[in-house]
C-alpha cells in the first residue's frame, strides 16, 4: 500500500488599496504557476483590500509564486507576504461550533470573546465582525460571528450554560451552537 504524499502550502497574504482586478490578477498568477487555492478569505476593510490564500502546490510550483510575488506586489501596490506551511495536525477530536454574538457596539468584545474561549483551551478557527446601524434607532450594533473547535472530551451542555452566563454579565446577545454539516 502507497503512503499519501502530504500536500505542500504556501498561505499568501496580501493588503493593498482596493481596486477593480486584484482578485483575477493574484488567481491568475497562482494558475498560471501550476497550483490551486484550497482556501481564501478576502474582503475591503476601509478602503483597502486585504487577502489571505491557502495555496496548494508542488514544492517546485510553490517556490516559482515565491518568486512571481514581488512583481506582482509591484504591478498592484499591494503589499504580500508569503510563508510555507503543511497540512493542519489533528491532534486532539474536536466538534465544530459556531458562535454568533450581537450587541451594540463598545470596545473590549472580541477580547472579552478571545479570552473565555482561550482560557477553555478552545481554538478560535475562523472569525468575521462587522458594525452596522440597527433599524428603527440607529445605534451602532456589533455583530461577531465564529467557529470554534471544541475538545470533544469538553462536557457542551455545561459550556455552553457557562458561556451564555457570561455574556449576558456583558450584555451580548450570543449563540453556540453546532455547527451541521
Amino acid at each position: 500500500m502507497e503512503k499519501s504524499k502530504q500536500k505542500t502550502f504556501l498561505v499568501i497574504s496580501a493588503l493593498g488599496e482596493d481596486q477593480p482586478g486584484i482578485v483575477n490578477q493574484i488567481s491568475k498568477t497562482v494558475l498560471e504557476h501550476g497550483c490551486n487555492i484550497e482556501d481564501s478569505r478576502m474582503t475591503v476593510l476601509g478602503g483597502e483590500f486585504a487577502a489571505i490564500l491557502l495555496v496548494e502546490g508542488k514544492w517546485n510550483t510553490l517556490a516559482k509564486i515565491e518568486n512571481a510575488l514581488p512583481e506582482l506586489e509591484r504591478q498592484l501596490g499591494m503589499t504580500i507576504i508569503s510563508k510555507r506551511t503543511g497540512e493542519r495536525a489533528t491532534g486532539r477530536p474536536l466538534l465544530p461550533y459556531a458562535v454568533d454574538v450581537v450587541s451594540m457596539d463598545h470596545p473590549g468584545i472580541v477580547n472579552n470573546l478571545a479570552g473565555f474561549f482561550s482560557d477553555r483551551k478552545i481554538n478560535i478557527e475562523d472569525m468575521a465582525t462587522s458594525t452596522y446601524a440597527a433599524a428603527h434607532t440607529g445605534t451602532t450594533m456589533f455583530s461577531v460571528h465564529m467557529t470554534v473547535g471544541i475538545p470533544a472530551d469538553m462536557h457542551i451542555a455545561g459550556l455552553r450554560e457557562e458561556f451564555m452566563d457570561y455574556c449576558d454579565g456583558l450584555n451580548l446577545d450570543a449563540v453556540l451552537e453546532p455547527i451541521k454539516g
